[in-house]
C-alpha cells in the first residue's frame, strides 16, 4: 500500500483499539474469563488449521535468514498449542486486577481515599517470531482490561493471523469487542513508525525483540515504553557451592532452551572452587554441544576452552556458546555481573547464606535467584500467568510483566459533602 494508505490503515487500527479499550473498562471479570476459556478450547479444536498456517511460515523461514534457534521458537506443534491453550486457562484462573483496591485511607474529615487499580488503556506490542506470544499477549492484555495492537514479526504472520482470528471470533460471544486484540496485517516496517507517533491513541508501547528494534522504539516513541534490551544472564558458582547443584543449575540455565532471554550466557566462578568446579561443569556443557570462551584461568583449567573477548562477556548468544570468567571473590563476581550483564536474570550457587544475601542485595537485575536456574525468571514460573515480556526497566514495571504490570491506578475518593 502507499504511504498515505499505510498511515490511514494504522490510524484506523489505533482508533478501533481506543474504542475497544473504552468498552473493556465496563467488561466484567466473568466475561473476560469466559472468553479466555472459550478461546483456549477453540485453539485446540482448530489446531490443524493453526499448524497448517505455521508450516507456511516455517517453509519461508530460511528465506528470512532465521537460525535454527529462531526456527525452533517459530515452530508450533500439538504440544505447544496445548501449552498456549493451557496458558490462557491459567490467565483465566488468576484474580482480575482491574478494580482492586491497593490502599484505602479514612481521613479525619471522613473522606475515604482509595487507590484503585485501572487498565493502562491501549498497548502497542511489538514482538519477535514466536506465535505463542501472540496468544499470551492477547490474553494478558484483555484480562487486565487493555486493548492490544499486536505487531508480530513477518516470519510468523500466518501463524499469528490464524490465532488472532480464532480469538476474535470467540470475543463476540462474551461481549468483548473483536478490536480488543488486533494483529497488524501489514509487514511493512514503516507501520511501526506510524504507531509510535500516536500518543493520543496508544498509552504504552512494549517492544520485545532485538536490541536494535528496542533502541529504535525507545528513541521514536511518543508514549512511554516498557523494554528490555537483551538477556545476558549469569550463573555465579561461589566458593561454598555444592558441585552437584552447580553443575545441574549451570547446565539447565544454559542448555534447557538456548534461544530464550533467560538462558545463561555467562558463567562466573570463584577462584577457590574453580579447580574442582570448572573442569566438571565445562565437561557437562561440552557434552551438550556448548563452546566455552574463557579468560586465562579458565583456559588453564579447561583445555578445550577458547579465548574470550570483551564482547563475549557482553554477548547474548542465544546459541551454543557461553563466556566464563574466574574471579577472586564475591565482590568481584558482583562487579563483573553489574558491568557486563543486562540486568535481566542472575543466579548464585552457594551454601553460604551471607554470600547469598550479599549477592541478592548488590546484583542490579530484575530477578536475582539463589540456588536455582535462571530459566525460572518467567511469568508462569513466578505465578503471574502468561507474561508480555520481562522488563529490565526500573520504573512502573520490572521483571516479568503480568496482569498487574499492565495496570496503573487512580484515586477514588468517597465523601459525604466535605468541602475545603
Amino acid at each position: 500500500m502507499s504511504s498515505d494508505e499505510l498511515s490511514q490503515y494504522c490510524l484506523d487500527v489505533a482508533q478501533r483499539a481506543r474504542a475497544a479499550s473504552a468498552v473493556l473498562a465496563d467488561i466484567s471479570g466473568a466475561q473476560k474469563n469466559g472468553w479466555l476459556r472459550a478461546s483456549a478450547a477453540a485453539l485446540l479444536d482448530r489446531r490443524d488449521a493453526i499448524i497448517d498456517a505455521n508450516e507456511t511460515d516455517i517453509a519461508a523461514a530460511p528465506d528470512y535468514g532465521l537460525t535454527d534457534a529462531q526456527i525452533d521458537r517459530l515452530r508450533l506443534t500439538d504440544a505447544r498449542i496445548e501449552g498456549i491453550a493451557q496458558g490462557m486457562i491459567e490467565v483465566a484462573m488468576l484474580p482480575d486486577p482491574v478494580g482492586e483496591v491497593i490502599e484505602s485511607n479514612m481521613r479525619p474529615n471522613g473522606l475515604n481515599v482509595q487507590k484503585v487499580r485501572v487498565p493502562l488503556g491501549v498497548v502497542f506490542f511489538i514482538y519477535e517470531s514466536r506465535p505463542n506470544v501472540t496468544a499470551d499477549a492477547a490474553a494478558i492484555c484483555v484480562k487486565s482490561g487493555n486493548a492490544v495492537i499486536l505487531r508480530g514479526g513477518k516470519e510468523a504472520i500466518h501463524s499469528s493471523q490464524a490465532i488472532v482470528s480464532i480469538l476474535q471470533e470467540r470475543a463476540a460471544d462474551h461481549g468483548i469487542p473483536a478490536d480488543a486484540a488486533q494483529l497488524v496485517a501489514t509487514t511493512d516496517r514503516a507501520a511501526v513508525g506510524h504507531f509510535l507517533k500516536m500518543a493520543d491513541l496508544i498509552d504504552v508501547t512494549i517492544p520485545r525483540g532485538g536490541e536494535s528494534l528496542i533502541r529504535r522504539v525507545a528513541e521514536e516513541a511518543a508514549m512511554p515504553v516498557i523494554k528490555h534490551y537483551d538477556g545476558n544472564c549469569h550463573v555465579y558458582i561461589d566458593r561454598m557451592a555444592d558441585l552437584d547443584m552447580a553443575e545441574l543449575i549451570t547446565v539447565n540455565s544454559k542448555c534447557q532452551r538456548l534461544g530464550v532471554c533467560n538462558a545463561a550466557e555467562s558463567l562466573v566462578v570463584h577462584d577457590e572452587i574453580a579447580g574442582e568446579a570448572l573442569p566438571r561443569v565445562a565437561a557437562a556443557l561440552k557434552d551438550h554441544g556448548i563452546e566455552i570462551r574463557g579468560d586465562a584461568r579458565t583456559r588453564e583449567l579447561v583445555p578445550f576452552a577458547v579465548e574470550a573477548t570483551e564482547n563475549d562477556y557482553r554477548a547474548e548468544y542465544l546459541g551454543p556458546v557461553i563466556s566464563v570468567r574466574v574471579v577472586e571473590n564475591l565482590a568481584a563476581a558482583i562487579a563483573h555481573i553489574n558491568e557486563y550483564g543486562s540486568h535481566h536474570t542472575d543466579t548464585i550457587v552457594t551454601d553460604d547464606y551471607s554470600a547469598a544475601r550479599q549477592f541478592a542485595r548488590n546484583v542490579d537485575s530484575s530477578a536475582v535467584l539463589i540456588n536455582a536456574s535462571t530459566r525460572f525468571n518467567d511469568g508462569g514460573e513466578f505465578g503471574l500467568g502468561a507474561e508480555i515480556g520481562i522488563s529490565t526497566d526500573k520504573f512502573h514495571a520490572r521483571g516479568p510483566c503480568g496482569l498487574k504490570e499492565l495496570t496503573s491506578y487512580k484515586y477514588i475518593v468517597y465523601g459525604s459533602g466535605q468541602v475545603r
